[in-house]
């Protein structure tokens, strides 16, 4: 079983969100699931969390707060 490194997987959410900006709320359980259906075994709910965490932490995604916890672009990479 390889390892997959969580700034793949944190690429790879961010593509995911980037994708359906605008179209469709994701949760953090939408990525998970995501990720882990693109990446199979190698790919647990422990990296993912790490992954969403790196992608907030650099500012590349936030969290929205709207009938439920989203993942979501910040308003600036909107333009």
């Amino acid at each position: 079983m390889s390892e997959i490194a969580v700034a793949q997987v944190a690429e790879a959410m961010y593509d995911l969100v980037k994708s359906t900006h605008g179209k469709k709320n994701l949760k953090p359980m939408d990525l998970t699931k995501a990720m882990i259906e693109q990446f199979g075994e190698g790919c647990d709910k422990q990296i993912c969390k790490q992954a969403i965490r790196e992608l907030i932490d650099s500012g590349r995604c936030i969290y929205s707060y709207v009938g439920g916890s989203y993942i979501t672009l910040p308003p600036t990479a909107t333009a």
